[in-house]
């Protein structure tokens, strides 16, 4: 094993209460004409104009692509790199979720070294040539894609997610902005944010973590645990958004440079072919996976713990970090996250496509990351827990 680590994040990130007000003057130190990768609700939201009154007096000409909608596929990525040759853009900015900024990491790099985005997945084709200027400007606090050198583009021929992560996906700037998610509505908060926690936490817990990555990452515990309930009872509390906006970014840049674990491994799937979005994948998985795990990450789930109660200071390791393991799923039951039950999707279905799930979430390598790795028969057994799962203080996995 290297005796070293490497820490990537954005050349610049400005962060803060209207830190928009700066896309202009970075849109302007990077390109003349860009092209905006956003959505429908982002344009109702007046959001998109607001970024595009910033540039225009920054003396920078925008043009604007809507058509991402829920989890970013390959063909987002065709049409709006067709829009962005045509319109002979020199610069791309992401205003949104993660579908977005993941859609526009494609773009980048694609403008510039070609091909299909599914090439990349593997490192099966480098991106050897500098990709397009990104800034990315995250509207939920929840992915910390706009500080990740990773994508997540589904391959709408075969329903997999592709997980890429090379260095030149890394946006260029990131612009991270709490008042822009004020607007997020209560369920999105609730699922953005524990999908934030599930970075956090296997960004800590994961076998490639480092020194830094356990700094970010012990600090987005701490700033989503403290303050994620807030943020979901009362939207317009700005102190609470600011802090899991700070969270999401911390998370972001830990996960991403120490890797995710088996959370993320089984949700890819789920995405894919059940189309749920990331986010709530991931928060209906996490609490499941770390029961999995947990007598495996005892030191670590303890540290988690001790967000959740000041007296978890004198528990022993265990009992703190059991503490972790019940306190994430009672915040679960108290943001109403559903199962996947739930959520609707059909169990005979479900269950019958538990086997190529599980191997899909192999594939992506993210489970070998975990501390207790899986074989195919638990991933495939977890699956049809996490299905009916109760986020109840009562233990249901083995």
């Amino acid at each position: 094993m290297d005796n070293y680590a490497v820490l990537r994040m954005p050349r610049m990130i400005t962060y803060g209460r209207h830190a928009l007000e700066k896309v202009g003057k970075e849109a302007a130190a990077r390109g003349k004409k860009a092209l905006i990768i956003s959505d429908k609700v982002m344009d109702a939201l007046d959001y998109v104009s607001e970024g595009r009154d910033y540039l225009t007096k920054a003396g920078v000409e925008s043009v604007v692509y809507l058509g991402v909608e829920s989890e970013p596929t390959d063909t987002y990525v065709e049409e709006a790199l067709e829009l962005f040759k045509k319109e002979n853009c020199d610069l791309v900015i992401s205003l949104g979720g993660g579908s977005c900024i993941d859609t526009a990491k494609a773009i980048v790099v694609l403008a510039t070294n070609g091909g299909y985005i599914g090439d990349y997945m593997g490192e099966k084709k480098v991106a050897e040539v500098a990709p397009i200027p990104h800034i990315a400007i995250p509207t939920t606090a929840g992915t910390g894609s706009e500080a990740t050198d990773a994508t997540i583009i589904t391959n709408t021929s075969n329903d997999v997610k592709m997980m890429i992560k090379q260095p030149a996906f890394m946006p260029d700037a990131a612009i991270v902005d709490p008042m822009l998610t004020l607007s997020s509505p209560q369920h999105v908060t609730a699922a953005t944010g524990v999908d934030a926690l599930s970075h956090a936490v296997e960004g800590y817990i994961s076998k490639r973590s480092h020194p830094m990555t356990d700094m970010l990452a012990l600090s987005a515990m701490k700033l989503i645990v403290e303050n994620i309930q807030a943020a979901y009872e009362n939207g317009d509390n700005l102190d609470a958004r600011e802090a899991m906006s700070l969270g999401s970014l911390q998370a972001g840049i830990a996960f991403s440079n120490s890797s995710v674990c088996l959370v993320h491994g089984m949700s890819r799937p789920i995405g894919a072919l059940f189309h749920v979005p990331h986010g709530y994948s991931n928060a209906m998985l996490l609490p499941a996976v770390l029961e999995f795990s947990k007598e495996h990450a005892i030191k670590r789930l303890a540290d988690l713990g001790r967000f959740f109660s000041a007296e978890a200071e004198q528990y022993s390791e265990k009992e703190a970090a059991d503490l972790a393991v019940s306190s994430v799923k009672n915040l679960c039951l108290q943001l109403n996250i559903p199962n996947l039950s739930g959520w609707g999707i059909d169990k005979q279905a479900f269950e019958s496509a538990a086997g190529k799930m599980a191997s899909d979430a192999l594939a992506s390598g993210s489970p070998a990351n975990n501390p207790r790795v899986p074989i195919q028969s638990e991933i495939e057994e977890l699956y049809k827990v996490c299905y009916e799962y109760k986020f109840s203080t009562e233990s249901t996995v083995g």
